[in-house]
């Protein structure tokens, strides 16, 4: 690719992170004092322990500024796009139905994701840059501690950006301006060397509950094992080059998920379904899967009640990197502060909340396909991973008077007989029985008003211990780390092979944005996203199919070169040729209109 000196759309976002980086400097509560902030610059920045500590916020700043936005993530496209759900929504949600046909609602369908998490590398950058100003640190552990942090999450938000749009421009200084594209190689070997950084730099120390949000070195050593498995099956390579011309081997990446299994202190919950919402104390007793109707609640695997490892502001055990989420919600900067996602992948809404409950409601994207219901009672009847995983509409909800078509709304596309439990909003019953609070948080954390748009704030784990052992599994090809998830959901234990490892992972970790790219690097996701098509679905409750669009799924992943999506085109204007757009997305032929 033909290097551009005058990338217009970076220097956008470097614009952008420098005023985000002013603000950084001066909008803090803990430069409330007398200290001359006008000096403040990245010369001499960060100083003091504290402003290290905000430098590195600021970095993990960019997973709120992503959440204020999350119909256009790449975590929202991996979820519409895979195989497990549709696009859903309503009429004029087009974008959710065109991610999911993989066909576009107009060329900046994906904007703010792009100049989001360009606003977070180059907060990275400037860190990794400059936390060395800083001369009161604790301890050369605590410096390294930050800084590793710094590069892991340079190493997330690159894996993120080049799954989702493969041709990026990869800038490691602060406010680069003329990056241009990248080869996926390199990208990649930055991907990985950052992650290695991180690995070497953080020290062997789980994260402290106080600083929970924040990443560890185990945390690393997951992250290194799943960015390492996408790209050498995606691109069918056996190692990874770093930029100094090191590799990066299996042999090394085993080392370190070994390590991560062995000493990191992350555990799996006793029972499966103590880590979705649904079983928090507010709701487990009323909803009819987790109690016996009288509000007794059942007991789990473990003989012990069901109950949410989240409840009450509690630390999840297994949850090893997650986004955080706050009751300071607003319609301002902090609406990124609540669980946006959760908001999104609600039950489209318009009827009474004790229709749906005890899901809550929201704009209804990602009805679950009905070929994962069907495979799943195929390959595993016995699973109680499904009905935790998966509401059958039909025996939990209409019941109780559900609606198809969205109600009082009247319009709901591809919507169909089920729902995901895992990422939906959850309601709960009133005390004095006048009704529901809209989600569950509202009671919980004592909201003075109901916003079922703001309200919910239940964390959105990124990487679980589960995930640990599958991969352990997959790397080592060895039956030890699936067979300890299995035993978890009450299965017996199986040998190793490719497809039962396929099998357990899309069964434990569905609906969590990780299956879009495990198709992808196993090479089946042409087979596996045909099977939607001709599914049974609802419009505005009359039933349908799910048509193909342009020739149908596997030939729009296939004219994407592997499921890449379309490099915003207001960056391509700007860069001046600087950018060039991905394959299968040249032009507006794939536009998408309406169903």
């Amino acid at each position: 690719m033909q290097q551009n000196n005058n990338m217009k759309g970076m220097k956008k976002i470097a614009l952008m992170v420098a005023g985000l980086l002013l603000i950084l400097f001066t909008g803090c509560e803990d430069f409330l004092d007398t200290e001359n902030l006008t000096d403040k610059n990245t010369a001499n920045y960060p100083a003091t322990l504290a402003e290290a500590k905000q430098m590195v916020t600021g970095v993990y700043n960019s997973l709120s500024l992503v959440n204020a936005n999350p119909q256009k993530s790449f975590l929202f496209v991996s979820e519409l796009a895979s195989d497990d759900r549709l696009g859903g929504a309503g009429t004029n949600d087009q974008l959710c139905q065109a991610i999911d046909l993989m066909m576009t609602s107009g060329m900046d369908m994906l904007d703010n994701f792009w100049t989001d998490r360009y606003a977070g590398v180059q907060r990275a950058n400037t860190a990794i840059a400059k936390l060395d100003n800083c001369t009161q640190y604790d301890s050369e552990e605590q410096k390294n501690q930050f800084l590793g942090e710094a590069y892991f999450l340079r190493g997330f938000y690159y894996y993120e950006l080049a799954s989702l749009f493969e041709n990026i421009p990869v800038p490691t200084e602060p406010l680069a301006i003329s990056t241009p594209q990248s080869d996926p190689n390199v990208t990649w070997g930055q991907i990985i060397s950052d992650l290695k950084q991180a690995i070497q730099l953080m020290p062997a120390k789980k994260t402290a509950s106080k600083e929970a949000g924040h990443v560890d070195k185990y945390v690393a050593e997951a992250m290194m094992a799943r960015a390492f498995l996408f790209y050498t099956g995606f691109y069918q390579q056996a190692d990874v080059t770093l930029p100094d011309g090191s590799t990066v081997t299996k042999a090394d990446v085993i080392g370190w998920i070994d390590d991560c299994v062995t000493n990191s202190g992350y555990v799996l919950v006793p029972d499966f379904r103590n880590l979705w919402a649904y079983t928090n104390r507010l709701t487990v007793g009323e909803y009819t899967y987790t109690s016996d109707g009288s509000g007794a609640v059942k007991n789990g695997i473990d003989s012990q009640p069901l109950r949410y490892v989240e409840d009450d502001q509690s630390i999840n055990p297994e949850s090893m990197f997650a986004i955080k989420y706050s009751k300071f919600a607003g319609w301002d900067t902090t609406i990124g502060y609540s669980n946006g996602y959760a908001l999104f992948f609600g039950i489209r809404g318009g009827q009474p909340q004790e229709q749906t409950f005890p899901f809550g409601q929201g704009w209804g994207a990602g009805p679950v396909t009905p070929s994962l219901w069907n495979a799943w009672d195929t390959a595993e009847p016995t699973d109680l991973r499904r009905a935790a995983s998966i509401c059958d509409i039909r025996a939990e909800l209409d019941p109780r008077g559900y609606v198809k078509g969205a109600a009082g709304w009247a319009d709901f596309e591809q919507e169909t007989d089920y729902w995901s439990k895992k990422w939906t909003p959850v309601s709960s019953k009133k005390s004095d029985g006048s009704g529901y609070w809209e989600t569950f948080e509202q009671d919980m954390y004592d909201y003075t008003s109901q916003n079922f748009q703001l309200t919910n704030i239940h964390d959105l784990i990124l990487i679980r211990f589960a995930d640990v052992l599958l991969m352990q599994s997959e790397l080592k090809e060895d039956a030890i780390g699936l067979n300890k998830v299995r035993a978890r959901a009450g299965l017996p234990s199986i040998p190793y092979s490719l497809q039962a490892l396929q099998n357990e992972r899309r069964w434990e970790l569905a609906f969590e944005g990780i299956r879009w790219n495990d198709i992808r690097r196993w090479h089946i996701a042409e087979t596996e996203l045909t099977k939607q098509e001709n599914v049974k679905i609802y419009r505005s409750g009359i039933v349908d199919v799910n048509k193909p669009h342009e020739g149908g799924y596997a030939a729009r992943y296939k004219s994407t070169h592997g499921g890449f999506f379309p490099i915003p085109e207001s960056e391509i204007a700007l860069s001046d040729g600087g950018l060039k757009q991905n394959a299968g997305w040249e032009n507006t032929t794939p536009l998408y209109t309406a169903w």
